[in-house]
């Protein structure tokens, strides 16, 4: 019986940068702001963290750094997935090296290929390295789909352990075919309580890198068996959820950061400084939420 990397919430913590690479210095705060706050687990050079834009040097170097100074008090998990094959080896063995407790690797994008193709690429990737994988199904990026058989095929993969599913409407056949051992994980913080109760194990959050307690507790509230406590937040989230993927992710959640101080910068080329409309957006949900100053 395989064993969780985590149950609960995990922040998909953004990079911040600065014009010569990564603000080191301003990642350790957040990442000490994250722990702090209870949350389950940290994802770094994810989607939201901008891997895509990162170099491998840079990338192996950035979860090398959050690994030491996060110092095992919470499971590291980082994003390891890449569209050829061999650079997902390659990668999986450097981040296993670097000190990462887990393995993110996402569906192959821009090529895809078939199912048949998705079993042989991602058993080939867990097996270049000891860590546990959980997969990372997000088809409005990558055009591809993993199909619940596939996953059902996957899941007896020895250290293929978990999902990060973002297609919420086949969660439960998912889990119906996959092996009993087999996290599922929202990708999606608006899917999280309908997720958890067909049996998911929580979120891997864009929402937990400014109310990480939260998040933490809607998750923990659930299992605890207080429906109405974690459907309070859940509820009470869906305005703050929905602006910070009114552009695409990460445009939104780094606007709001920095609106609330906590100053990561921007993004990387070709993502841009959000709009005047979307940043009018985030401020209003952050005020309703109760998160600028003064509220």
């Amino acid at each position: 019986m395989r064993n969780p990397i985590f149950k609960g919430a995990a922040t998909a913590i953004v990079t911040p940068f600065k014009a010569d690479g990564v603000d080191f210095e301003k990642l350790a705060e957040l990442l000490e702001f994250q722990v702090t706050e209870g949350i389950d687990a940290i994802v770094i050079c994810g989607t939201t963290g901008e891997a895509s834009t990162m170099p491998d040097k840079e990338h192996v170097a950035t979860v090398k750094f959050t690994v030491e100074k996060v110092k095992k008090r919470i499971p590291v998990i980082a994003g390891a997935g890449s569209n050829d094959t061999r650079h997902a080896v390659e990668l999986a063995k450097m981040l296993e090296d670097a000190g990462a407790d887990a393995l993110l690797s996402v569906t192959p994008y821009y090529n895809k290929t078939t199912q048949r193709g998705l079993v042989a690429h991602f058993t080939e990737s867990a097996k270049a390295a000891k860590l546990p994988f959980i997969l990372y199904n997000v088809p409005t990026r990558t055009n591809l789909n993993i199909a619940p058989e596939t996953l059902g095929e996957l899941s007896k993969v020895e250290n293929i352990v978990g999902v990060k599913e973002c297609n919420a409407e086949q969660v439960p056949e998912t889990i119906n075919k996959a092996e009993k051992d087999f996290a599922v994980y929202a990708g999606d913080d608006g899917i999280v309580l309908p997720l958890m109760s067909w049996g998911g194990l929580g979120v891997i959050s864009v929402l937990s890198n400014i109310v990480p307690k939260d998040v933490h507790d809607l998750c923990a509230k659930f299992f605890a068996g207080d429906l109405a406590g974690a459907r309070e937040i859940a509820l009470r989230s869906c305005a703050l959820i929905k602006a910070l993927f009114c552009e695409v992710s990460p445009i939104p959640i780094k606007e709001a950061m920095n609106l609330m101080g906590f100053a990561v910068g921007g993004c990387r080329l070709p993502l841009v400084g959000i709009s005047e409309s979307g940043g009018k957006t985030v401020r209003a949900a952050l005020e309703g939420y109760g998160l600028l100053a003064g509220n």
